[in-house]
């Protein structure tokens, strides 16, 4: 679907519509509209010819889009499909082809943190109520994911740490978890605690993706109707400059570490 996205927009970029774009490649029109929105693949050398057309000269952003269109990778959450819905495969492989990773959390500790029971009772929770069977599934699927390790940098709200999802034990659980993960060498996990100055930059959650290049990052966001991919150059860019606003007003890595013990301490 990415690589639909760019090709539309380097046709765009060109003034060409579908039907001269596929005049230049020899297809009929339908062939390019099915390849723009991902109902069809496209070979190296299409892609390639289709660049070169467009006139894009950046060999680097043309070979990025070839190896997202040719990777045959058969990633371990197909095991997943027609068991969940396709956004949580799409963000598994997401994370798949992602170089880092951050993140603001708010309300919930993220899901790349959870303890298992902790994103059990978040499951549980949900409304319409899922299945005991649907809930093993998530959960399952949500601990797999965090066995990848690219670069995580998270900033965490004091509400998500003091939040009881699940509880007492739960809670305290949870947050010894946080204070234990905070310790791996490729996770820098920061707090904004209630009485710092600063948390209107923070005032809702976010993900960042980062691709092959910074133009082929990704925004994910969590809306009630499920999640939301953004990828405008205007609108990464503003995501970018958000997330060094919050991680600037949040207490340092140490800090945030001794502020987890001591949460869980009172607890």
């Amino acid at each position: 679907m990415r690589v639909a996205t760019e090709l539309r927009r380097l046709r765009e970029a060109a003034d060409l519509n579908a039907r001269q774009a596929a005049a230049l490649l020899g297809v009929s029109p339908t062939q390019i509209t099915h390849i723009e929105s991902g109902l069809a693949g496209v070979s190296e050398n299409r892609l390639r010819r289709l660049a070169s057309h467009y006139s894009c000269t950046d060999d680097d952003f043309i070979d990025a889009l070839v190896a997202m269109a040719t990777d045959r990778t058969r990633g371990w959450w197909e095991e997943y499909r027609g068991l969940l819905p396709t956004p949580f495969l799409d963000l598994s492989e997401l994370d798949h082809h992602a170089s880092f990773r951050r993140e603001v959390a708010i309300l919930f500790v993220p899901g790349l943190l959870q303890t298992e029971r902790y994103a059990r009772a978040v499951f549980s929770s949900r409304v319409p109520e899922l299945t005991s069977e649907e809930i093993e599934l998530r959960v399952r699927h949500r601990l797999r994911r965090q066995k990848m390790t690219i670069p995580y940098e998270v900033v965490i709200h004091e509400a998500a740490l003091r939040i009881r999802v699940g509880d007492r034990n739960d809670s305290r659980a949870q947050l010894a978890h946080l204070v234990k993960v905070s310790g791996e060498s490729h996770i820098t996990l920061r707090v904004i605690p209630f009485d710092l100055d600063g948390f209107s930059r923070a005032s809702s959650t976010m993900t960042y993706v980062g691709g092959p290049l910074p133009r082929l990052d990704t925004v994910v966001r969590d809306l009630p109707h499920g999640s939301v991919f953004i990828d405008s150059d205007a609108q990464l860019k503003a995501y970018r400059t958000r997330f060094h606003k919050v991680e600037a007003v949040s207490l340092d890595p140490e800090r945030s570490r001794d502020f987890i013990g001591k949460l869980a301490k009172e607890l």
